[in-house]
């Protein structure tokens, strides 16, 4: 288990997309800890509240649930770690693009509601609730498939672009925050193959070594919350605390 060392104890966190399978487990992992005070945990469908959490309803298509969500929280004090585990890839009706003939505009304005202005209204809203006196982190969950530089296979468009677009929105937001919060850290993290729904279908070709279970997954990314310094702010980080290239 992570040891939390280079934030204030006792932390205060939020985990947006908490009724997912990487959110509940991120969250599960956080309440685990005893550092950990708080844990505000926000999705459409708020959880089952638990010792030390506190469930909230987050809708990240509809920026005035996610300002009051983010009011909610504000009364309580500042945060230490917010962690958007959000991410839409495929549904029932939507799959990834393998040709260009498949490009659908609705579609690509779903995945982009979804992976990247949810993400940027998270920033909006819950950046000014950073802690100002030592170290904070917004992280939100991106993808390796995002990489331009790292673009080898081509396919899944919609995803792909809309995981580029977040990587942009969080270099510019950390470099704002940078002035207006200097000890304040914003980041994408890529968490892996893990097992949940959104990567199910398409784990036939993953071995088994690279296929994270949602408990793993999370210790993984908290512990490179826990490695994140200042000079990080801007970038994304792989699971295993490699800088994904850009």
């Amino acid at each position: 288990m992570t040891v939390f060392h280079s934030f204030h104890s006792p932390l205060r966190c939020a985990v947006v997309g908490a009724r997912g399978g990487l959110g509940a487990a991120l969250c599960s992992a956080l309440l685990a800890h005893p550092e950990v005070a708080t844990l505000y945990a926000l999705a459409r469908l708020a959880p089952p509240p638990v010792a030390r959490m506190v469930p909230l309803t987050l809708d990240l298509t509809d920026e005035a649930s996610v300002a009051q969500a983010a009011r909610e929280i504000a009364h309580d004090g500042p945060l230490d770690l917010v962690l958007v585990a959000s991410g839409l890839l495929h549904d029932g009706t939507l799959r990834p693009e393998q040709r260009w003939e498949a490009l659908d505009p609705i579609v690509l304005a779903r995945l982009f509601a979804v992976n990247t202005i949810g993400p940027a209204l998270c920033a909006k809203h819950f950046l000014p609730l950073l802690r100002r006196d030592q170290k904070a982190v917004f992280a939100a969950l991106s993808a390796r498939v995002g990489s331009i530089g790292d673009n080898r296979s081509g396919g899944w468009y919609g995803y792909r672009a809309s995981k580029a677009a977040l990587n942009m929105l969080l270099k510019t937001l950390a470099l704002e925050l940078s002035r207006r919060n200097p000890p304040a850290i914003c980041v994408g993290l890529h968490p892996g193959t893990v097992d949940t729904g959104l990567s199910r279908p398409f784990q036939a070709h993953v071995p088994p070594p690279s296929l994270f279970t949602g408990e793993s997954a999370a210790q993984h990314l908290l512990a490179v919350c826990e490695s994140l310094r200042v000079a990080d702010s801007g970038q994304v980080f792989a699971w295993d605390g490699a800088v994904v290239v850009p």
